[in-house]
């Protein structure tokens, strides 16, 4: 695949993924550019596991690609406070 390609699964995946936590992670941009990192990691983890890889723009590469973006926004979530918590105190 080429890097452009990436970019618009992650971009897809970002948003899917967005979706998914209801927006929770650090907003719209920031969970698209997470969904880019995303789709990285998502190739790596189910690599790592045997599972399916990223083999081009189709659904079984987005699924991929979304999981790992799950994945980002959640250790997202858990790094970075949220805009709520960090008024609080």
């Amino acid at each position: 695949m080429s890097i452009l390609s990436w970019i618009v699964l992650g971009l897809l995946a970002g948003l899917l993924a967005n979706l998914v936590m209801r927006g929770r992670g650090g907003g719209f941009l920031t969970n698209l550019v997470l969904g880019i990192v995303g789709a990285f990691v998502g190739g790596a983890l189910f690599h790592f596991f045997g599972g399916a890889e990223v083999t081009g723009f189709n659904l079984q590469s987005i699924g991929v690609a979304t999981v790992g973006a799950i994945v980002v926004i959640a250790a997202y979530q858990l790094l970075v406070p949220s805009r709520e918590s960090r008024s609080r105190s």
